[in-house]
């Protein structure tokens, strides 16, 4: 007895115009349907009622309801059939390793039989799969969790897991260890896959995912445990396996304490194009391993710095940073503390050395641009590449932090006269004179949309300002202020092309300025 799954792409028919009465898909039963005979209503009366079969069939699916009505069972069976009747033939499901225990209630708790006429269907009790699991598996419902849920769990049960039995426990359809092509969390899933002739892949990922992974952990809290679906957080899901007291380790580490630290802030925990599992941007002293550079001999197992605080040391070396907080037109608050409290000291996995990385690193203080993030569409910079593509860390001349003024910020991506720099050795373009560094790919792979405008005119049509239009009276004089802002929101919004006050793209959002559609060129002030 198979039952058919929303995993099939086309909506599926029960034909029962044809000899076989197979179940069909939608293009093949237009095709056929149109090739029938008029039969006794005449063509209009065939061809309508094509149609309302296919509007059901596309309502139905729309509606999120089965892209399968139900499955044709091959032998007619009593509306009435019992769990024993189905066992005759399908006793291969309550057998294996690892058995779903709702078999133990009968297959009529999970599957219904309908008959009409001659034909017999089975189906689920239930409009989809992920509905059914769901009345037993409460607690797996992803629209009643709080925090970050792995893909699959929130509405696709079956891409993981077997309905009925598995050879793998928690009737996993494959194993969560072995090679690509035996490993479940490998469909999906490329860490430990792709490592290069030079780099290093974590032994563990031999044990399985699931040896540091538990699937459908969660938490409304934001941590990398609950993020990551980790069955502890690091250190201690490490030191599971690399004992602090081991004399090697403590020997690589400069016998300096590290039994506490956070592991995952220097080291990659599947793979790196590294040694040692080393994170990809590494603080030079780190890499140069001149550690007494910065730490003295431990004490009393402690770290121990060269100089009397965090700050002093940094400035050490980056003095020039030290005088941009201190000299800045506009300062950031949260610039004057510890360099620590944004940068690892040691390793990163972004550029600048964020503890985190370069968008949740702001959003721990900015909690209303977090909020923004609940929004539907986002600017790639924002909450994508990062914050400080647009704004500077350190300190700026101008409000917000902002590295231009006005258009000239927004320009530098979506202008047709900016040209980004390349640096081909190392992969990377740069923008803003320099000081911001982007993946090469960054403008092909985020199809950045270029403007097509001269003399700033042409956006969103041909001839539109988008900046300030003066009053032809006195050129000194702004007639319209315009910018980009006046009608885009710079981070977030709930509509495609983030326009202001999340509202759609369309004429109403014209009105707001342009309230006479006879004459556009009169303008109302936006409020």
């Amino acid at each position: 007895m198979k039952i058919s799954t929303p995993a099939a792409k086309a909506v599926i028919l029960v034909h029962h115009d044809q000899p076989e009465n197979r179940v069909i898909s939608l293009h093949q039963y237009v095709n056929r349907a149109q090739n029938q005979n008029p039969g006794r209503h005449g063509n209009h009366g065939s061809f309508t009622a094509m149609i309302l079969r296919i509007v059901l069939a596309v309502t139905c699916a729309g509606a999120g309801l089965p892209l399968a009505f139900s499955a044709i069972h091959p032998v007619p069976l009593d509306p009435k059939t019992d769990d024993a009747k189905c066992l005759e033939c399908h006793e291969d499901k309550t057998k294996g390793t690892a058995v779903h225990s709702a078999i133990a209630t009968g297959c009529l708790s999970c599957h219904q039989v309908r008959v009409n006429k001659d034909t017999t269907r089975v189906m689920l009790i239930t409009a989809t799969p992920y509905k059914l699991c769901f009345s037993c598996h409460a607690d797996k419902d992803a629209t009643q969790i709080k925090g970050h849920v792995h893909p699959p769990a929130v509405r696709d049960c079956l891409t993981c897991h077997d309905p009925h039995t598995s050879a793998n426990k928690n009737q996993l359809l494959r194993a969560t260890s072995g090679e690509k092509k035996d490993n479940l969390c490998l469909t999906c899933h490329t860490q430990g896959t792709n490592v290069p002739d030079k780099g290093s892949r974590h032994a563990a990922l031999d044990l399985g995912c699931d040896s540091c992974h538990t699937t459908h952990k969660t938490g409304a809290d934001l941590t990398t445990e609950n993020q990551f679906h980790l069955t502890k957080a690091a250190p201690a899901l490490c030191t599971d396996c690399h004992d602090p007291k081991d004399a090697a380790l403590q020997k690589s580490h400069h016998n300096q304490p590290f039994g506490t630290a956070n592991c995952l802030s220097c080291h990659d925990p599947h793979q790196s194009a590294a040694p040692k599992l080393m994170a990809k941007f590494v603080h030079p002293p780190f890499a140069d391993r001149k550690c007494e550079l910065c730490h003295a001999a431990s004490k009393d197992g402690k770290v121990v710095l060269t100089q009397s605080d965090v700050k002093a040391l940094c400035i050490t070396c980056h003095s020039n940073q030290a005088k941009l907080i201190e000299t800045a037109k506009v300062q950031h608050p949260g610039a004057a503390g510890d360099c620590t409290d944004c940068h690892s000291p040691h390793a990163s996995k972004s550029p600048g050395l964020p503890k985190t990385d370069p968008v949740n690193i702001c959003l721990g203080c900015h909690t209303d641009q977090a909020e923004q993030g609940k929004k539907a569409v986002h600017h790639q910079p924002a909450f994508g590449q990062g914050c400080a593509v647009c704004h500077e860390p350190h300190g700026s001349e101008r409000a917000k932090l902002l590295r231009a003024q006005g258009n000239a910020l927004c320009l530098e991506c979506h202008g047709a006269d900016s040209v980004p720099q390349k640096l081909e050795a190392q992969h990377l373009l740069t923008i803003f004179e320099g000081k911001v560094r982007l993946p090469e790919d960054y403008f092909e792979k985020n199809k950045a949309f270029v403007l097509p405008l001269r003399y700033n005119l042409g956006h969103p049509v041909a001839r539109h300002p988008v900046s300030d239009v003066l009053d032809p009276k006195n050129v000194n004089k702004v007639k319209t202020p315009l910018s980009c802002l006046r009608c885009h929101q710079p981070h977030a919004g709930a509509q495609p092309k983030l326009l202001v006050k999340d509202q759609q793209n369309n004429m109403a959002f014209c009105d707001n300025c342009h309230q006479n559609r006879m004459d556009m060129t009169q303008i109302v002030e936006a409020k």
